[in-house]
This record gives C-alpha cells, sequence and structure tokens, in this order.
C-alpha cells in the first residue's frame, strides 16, 4: 500500500512459466500489459520446477533462461530463476519471498486465462489473490474456462479496470484486472513439436540472472543451503 509521503515506485510486473521455450507471445503480452498497466518493467519468472508440469520434456534451466533472455532482448523485461536462492516451489511462496526481499517495489501478478482456470488447483490460490493484484490476460480457448473457474467465482467481486490500477492512490489487494489483447496462438508446446532440438540454439555459458546476478549453471536445481 502507497501511503502519503512514500515515493511512488513504478510497479513491476510478474509473469511465471516453464518458459520452455520462451517465445514471441510472452514478450507480445508483457509489453502490452506494460503499457496497459504503466508498469516500470517486468521480471519474467523462470520456473526451476513446475509442480503442476510433467517432468519430461522440461529444459534444463539455463537453456529456458537463455530462451528468455533473448526473447527478453531490447525490452524492460529482466529474466530471473530467483525462484532456485529463494529456494520456494509454490507461487504463494514465491510472491511472499519477493516482498519481503524487495520490500520497497509494488508487484502486479500477471497470468493468462489458461492459469486462471486451473488457479484453484493452486496451494492457497486465495493467498495469493491477497498478496498483490493479478492481471489476467486473454488466451485463445480458455476465456469460456476461467470465467466458469472456481477461482473467478471468487475474484469476480475484486474486478478493476486497468486505469482503476493506474491511477490508484492505495496499492491493495485482492484486485483483479482483465487485459483483453488480439490473441495470439503461438505456443511452447507447438515450437517444442516444430523444433525438438531447440535447447541446441541456446548452448553456452551460464547465463546471469538479471534479479540477483548470479550465474545459473546448466544442471540448476534449487540452490544449496
Amino acid at each position: 500500500m502507497i501511503r502519503r509521503g512514500q515515493s511512488r515506485v513504478s510497479p513491476t510486473g510478474l509473469l511465471g512459466g516453464s518458459f520452455n521455450p520462451a517465445h514471441g507471445a510472452h514478450r507480445k503480452i508483457t509489453l502490452a500489459a506494460i503499457e496497459d498497466l504503466n508498469l516500470g518493467e517486468a521480471w519474467w519468472l523462470v520456473s526451476p520446477g513446475n509442480p503442476l508440469k510433467p517432468k519430461a520434456g522440461m529444459a534444463p534451466l539455463a537453456a529456458r533462461v537463455r530462451s528468455a533472455r533473448a526473447m527478453a532482448r531490447r525490452a524492460p523485461i529482466r529474466v530471473t530463476a530467483i525462484e532456485r536462492e529463494l529456494r520456494t516451489r509454490y507461487t504463494v511462496d514465491t510472491l511472499r519471498a519477493l516482498k519481503r526481499r524487495f520490500p520497497k517495489r509494488r508487484f502486479v501478478w500477471l497470468m493468462g486465462a489458461d492459469n486462471l482456470a486451473q488457479l484453484h488447483r493452486w496451494k492457497d490460490w486465495r493467498g495469493i489473490a491477497r498478496e498483490m493484484p493479478i492481471a489476467v490476460i486473454a488466451r485463445p480457448g480458455y476465456d469460456r474456462i476461467a470465467l466458469a473457474s472456481p477461482a473467478m467465482a471468487w475474484l469476480r467481486r475484486f474486478r478493476l479496470l486497468a486505469a482503476c490500477l493506474k491511477n490508484r492512490e492505495e496499492w491493495s489487494a485482492p484486485a483483479l484486472i482483465e487485459l483483453r489483447f488480439d490473441p495470439d496462438p503461438r505456443s511452447a508446446t507447438a515450437m517444442r513439436h516444430a523444433d525438438p532440438d531447440w535447447t541446441r540454439r541456446f548452448a553456452g555459458p551460464p547465463p546471469r540472472d538479471a534479479v540477483t546476478h548470479s550465474l545459473i549453471p546448466d544442471d540448476a536445481g534449487p540452490e544449496a543451503a
């Protein structure tokens, strides 16, 4: 919450995902969200491991980070695998840890309608909504399912227009903002099918985390305690 006397720092959007690999739709929706919500920048949180996704077919973390860095080039997007250092596995724990680590930042959680449709399966999903505003981005084929989801039934009462969030004096949650852009059908699944060996294009030295500035080795798992 921003109170009188505090500096108004432009909020940061958080887009989490496997980025297996990152693609143009990730970039397009992020830039559109930055513009619509007047964000200072966005962070792509490249997940070391998504509990709701199978491990089979998941590329090494470093390769996924490299693909995200290439896609985010020359944009106000920072690519990070900070969950590895925070040692968090679930979104709710990551968001709480980020708020503790960066107390002067205001965050907005960005998610696609496909994730809203299954949000009720996430650990403490109401806790996620209470941590920071959520901006939901339309995804082709998922809008109807998302609107009928248990999470939407609860979140509907907290709907805000993007303009309201932009000009809001108090930064509070729960808040739900629905963002609508031209649909983009690109998906990581289709890209993997078209190019099963895509990771070869992203070989190289360990990439540097754009938020923590640490190196991410190819076999990166959760950082040792």
